[in-house]
């Protein structure tokens, strides 16, 4: 796996919180298919105070084709802010898949949607 040398910026530097997606010169929005998702749940992030401190160090072994996979899905460049994102999805876990089975059958089949 390459060494993470920093991102790749097209925004000439402007980004919030610290994080450094790859962005557009002229929207700022992050390039990529599932940019939103990924500025939804950094925004959230940094929203959360999650961000702030960056003084803690991480490191591991994994594969490399997970982690190619993973930047390519994402649109994120370095090792760096793809393990950032990945903490962040999962510090932000909101439980969906959860709490959605759990409501099974708790809606009145007559109701009537307005479909």
């Amino acid at each position: 796996m390459a060494k993470n040398s920093g991102a790749r910026r097209t925004d000439g530097g402007k980004h919030q919180g610290g994080w450094s997606g790859k962005r557009s010169v002229g929207t700022g929005h992050i390039l990529t298919v599932h940019g939103t998702q990924v500025e939804a749940v950094m925004a959230a992030a940094q929203r959360s105070g999650l961000l702030h401190e960056k003084s803690g160090r991480i490191g591991g072994r994994v594969s490399t084709a997970l982690v190619e996979k993973a930047k390519a899905r994402t649109g994120i460049e370095t090792d760096t802010d793809l393990i950032e994102f990945a903490l962040a999805n999962i510090a932000l876990e909101d439980k969906f898949a959860e709490k959605f089975k759990a409501a099974r059958g708790k809606v009145d089949p007559d109701l009537k949607l307005g479909f």
